[in-house]
């Protein structure tokens, strides 16, 4: 593994809210945002870092998780909003055309807001995940119960403390398929320690229901919409849901290169260099279409 690379720490003010993140700090490289799962946090990327010191490479944290700020008591954490969340920070950045990549919710999301907003990607990489969650038309109402009801739990729910790091490593090993090290890269910048002991820094709202999901329908048209080059990069050990999805939504793609690799869910972490090895010969290839 490449030894020569930095990691600095980066923030944004959006909406009067801190977006924090990581950053390999190469200002004169070609921006490349890196966009975490959920309950993750933008040191899921870390592994990469040593692998992509030509780009000037920053993965944030999705608002109510790792160092970002939290949303407003009043406010929620619907699926939609993480694709304002981007367009926000855009447009304060006045970042224009990009390179993205997006690893499970991360990646929903990017497929989100590539089919809406097209002008600001210039390819997409999605890393385990395609499309985004649907849910059949007919549980709209049942959805929206279980999720405001969910709500309400989580509103008087209190949060769990650790007496240790390495307990909160092996609790985050335990709902995963994280091994040791790459458990810990994740907890450490997602967890703090206070005088009862280490606890998540993630919203705990983040874990409650959603009130609605888009139907098949919509999902599709969304995918439909995606007119930039996208790469899917996917395990053969990952979430079950890709394949799946892979079979619903690739024909919709305009363009779309898939590669499969052995490993896990976090492949990104398990294989840091076979993945920047694709996305480096993605991003090229659509150079040389471009010039």
């Amino acid at each position: 593994m490449p030894s020569d690379y930095t990691v600095k720490a980066v923030t944004f003010e959006v909406n009067g809210r801190k977006i924090s993140g990581i950053s390999n700090g190469n200002e004169q490289g070609k921006l490349l945002l890196c966009l975490h799962g959920w309950l993750d946090n933008a040191a899921s990327f870390q592994p990469l870092l040593p692998y992509l010191t030509n780009y000037h490479v920053i993965a944030i944290d999705w608002p109510g998780h790792g160092l970002s700020d939290h949303r407003s008591t009043d406010a929620h954490y619907h699926f939609l909003d993480w694709v304002y969340d981007l367009i926000a920070l855009f447009r304060t950045q006045q970042w224009q055309a990009i390179d993205i990549v997006g690893h499970s919710m991360g990646a929903m999301v990017a497929c989100s807001f590539a089919a809406a907003f097209p002008e600001h990607v210039r390819t997409l990489t999605l890393i385990d995940a395609i499309g985004v969650l649907t849910a059949d038309e007919a549980t709209t109402t049942t959805q929206l119960r279980k999720g405001l009801l969910s709500r309400l739990s989580r509103n008087i729910s209190t949060k769990k403390y650790h007496s240790s790091l390495a307990s909160a490593v092996e609790a985050r090993m335990q709902v995963s398929d994280l091994d040791k090290a790459n458990a810990k890269i994740i907890v450490q910048r997602g967890i703090e320690q206070t005088v009862q002991g280490f606890k998540w820094r993630s919203d705990n709202r983040l874990r409650s229901t959603s009130p609605y999901r888009l139907s098949m329908t919509q999902a599709e048209q969304i995918v439909a919409d995606i007119k930039n080059p996208v790469q899917l990069i996917y395990a053969n050990k990952g979430m079950s849901m890709v394949a799946k999805g892979l079979k619903r939504f690739g024909p919709l793609f305009k363009t779309l290169t898939v590669h499969k690799l052995i490993g896990g869910h976090h492949v990104h972490m398990e294989q840091p260099e076979q993945v920047v090895t694709r996305i480096n010969a993605f991003i090229h290839q659509q150079e040389f279409k471009e010039e």
